[in-house]
């Protein structure tokens, strides 16, 4: 005789989060993904929004500038990549110099992992170009739409002739500052007062149009729309950040000692009284915040570390008569520890940091002596493979190599060749020769031995090229065949 035993096992229905009303009767519905809501930042200013603003002037007069240098006869930084050539100021970077671009990699990748442990995503939230394109196009937006309160009425309203003039200057200038990134991003890969020209003939290539408009469409749609779902989604660092953080990293952070319990009062009531803390939860941190967080819930992952929130928590307590710092920058144990500024100061320097900052010297180090070290021009030595060797007139033996030499400065170099290494080994072929600016030469070579007294086989032999003027030289080694 069976029993039947009633199942264990429960079953939660997946609901989308539109459904709020449903999961708020019913508890064991649970909402597994919610529809974006968009996100109106409110303006805000203090320190910590000037030193965001400063950022933004100081990476755009880089970004839009740099390419308008000129250095000598060309562009200051141009990355020439049908020449195959990287120009940056007066050094120029072949594919030879790969090594480099590697370093240049660690260098990145070590400086984000300091700056992480040391102030969290500083990077983030002051220089990164997601955040800076959309300080930017937040500023557009309020200049054609008004603060945070105008734009949810004008969004919630019907189309209107204002609201359709509003919204349609605020694209053509997003549209226009894209524009003028994307064409700034390929004048970084070709010379752009040559785009420029090319531009206005209505010239451009292919491949120029092409990255112009990807570039731009992407500014456009990073900053215009997507804005806190690249931090909050795409950007990979959000996602791994906290394996990098410790309770010593400076992070933006709520004194919730201080802060609890929270609640509104006047401006004359006594906090302690009423049995609250200073934060009087009138919601403008969650406001300003790009990425619409309330700070007060404790660290997450999708804070970028701009302190927008520090600001305007300033700014209530200021006009509460409170001190500042409810909202502020700090580490987890100086919060629970009420530490001072110098103790946070003596927790920055711990091994984590001092090893990160140990390998970031030594690299920057190896890369700036092997740059100051580098030679000027490079060589290799090939054989003739039709000409092994041979008997020529005057009973002697020629060999035939083919050397390739490389200019890497940017004037015309002449050079002198010589041979060591066997006794009566002399050079056939002109000794001197010259090669244009950032060029690449062969050159044949043809070497000869006496036939007397030469061994059978190979003999090692060096080939010692020489820059007239500067007398720097570059040895290169190969072998001189002696038939049998």
């Amino acid at each position: 005789m069976s029993s039947s035993k009633p199942d264990p096992r429960k079953v939660i229905p997946i609901v989308p989060s539109a459904e709020a009303g449903a999961i708020a009767a019913d508890p064991e519905m649970v909402s597994l993904y919610e529809a974006h809501t968009k996100i109106y930042p409110r303006s805000v200013s203090g320190l910590f929004s000037n030193w965001r603003w400063a950022m933004v002037w100081l990476t755009q007069l880089v970004f839009y500038g740099l390419p308008w240098l000129d250095w000598g006869q060309r562009q200051a930084v141009l990355f020439d990549l049908g020449a195959r050539r990287f120009y940056i100021f007066n050094l120029v970077l072949y594919p030879q110099d790969f090594i480099y671009l590697t370093g240049l990699l660690v260098i990145s990748a070590l400086s984000l992992f300091l700056f992480t442990a040391v102030a969290g995503r500083l990077w983030c939230g002051y220089a990164c170009p997601q955040t800076v394109y959309t300080e930017i196009f937040l500023w557009i937006e309020k200049k054609f739409e008004g603060d945070r309160s105008a734009r949810m009425r004008r969004d919630a309203a019907s189309m209107s002739v204002d609201k359709f003039l509003r919204k349609g200057g605020k694209h053509v200038a997003w549209l226009a500052v894209a524009f003028w990134t994307g064409f700034t991003f390929v004048g970084y890969f070709t010379p752009i007062t040559e785009l420029g020209r090319e531009l206005l003939a209505l010239q451009m290539t292919s491949w120029e149009v092409f990255w112009t408009i990807f570039y731009g469409f992407a500014t456009y749609g990073n900053a215009g729309f997507m804005r806190e779902q690249v931090c909050k989604h795409m950007c990979p660092y959000a996602r791994f950040q906290s394996a990098m953080f410790d309770h010593d990293t400076l992070i933006v952070t709520y004194d919730e000692a201080r802060g609890e319990p929270r609640g509104a009062r006047s401006r004359k009531a006594d906090p302690a009284t009423l049995n609250l803390g200073a934060c009087v939860d009138c919601t403008l941190c969650v406001q300003v915040c790009p990425t619409g967080i309330d700070i007060r819930n404790g660290l997450q992952y999708e804070c970028i570390g701009c302190g927008a929130c520090a600001d305007v928590c300033d700014t209530v307590m200021d006009k509460m008569g409170y001190a500042r710092g409810l909202v502020k920058y700090s580490t987890q144990n100086a919060v629970k520890q009420h530490w001072s500024r110098s103790e946070i100061l003596r927790h920055v320097l711990r091994p984590r940091v001092l090893l990160y900052t140990g390998i970031l010297l030594a690299i920057v180090i190896a890369m700036a002596v092997s740059l100051v070290l580098r030679s000027p021009f490079k060589v290799d030595v090939v054989r003739d493979r039709g000409t092994l060797a041979r008997i020529v007139s005057g009973g002697k033996i020629e060999n035939v190599f083919r050397l390739q030499v490389m200019n890497a400065t940017e004037a015309k170099q002449d050079y002198r060749i010589s041979v060591t290494g066997l006794d009566g080994v002399v050079l056939a072929s002109d000794e001197q020769f010259s090669v244009e600016s950032t060029e690449s030469r062969w050159i044949a070579v043809r070497v000869q031995l006496p036939f007397e007294g030469a061994q059978p086989g190979s003999h090692p032999i060096q080939f010692d090229i020489t820059e007239l003027g500067s007398n720097k030289h570059v040895g290169e080694k190969s072998v001189f065949l002696v038939p049998r």
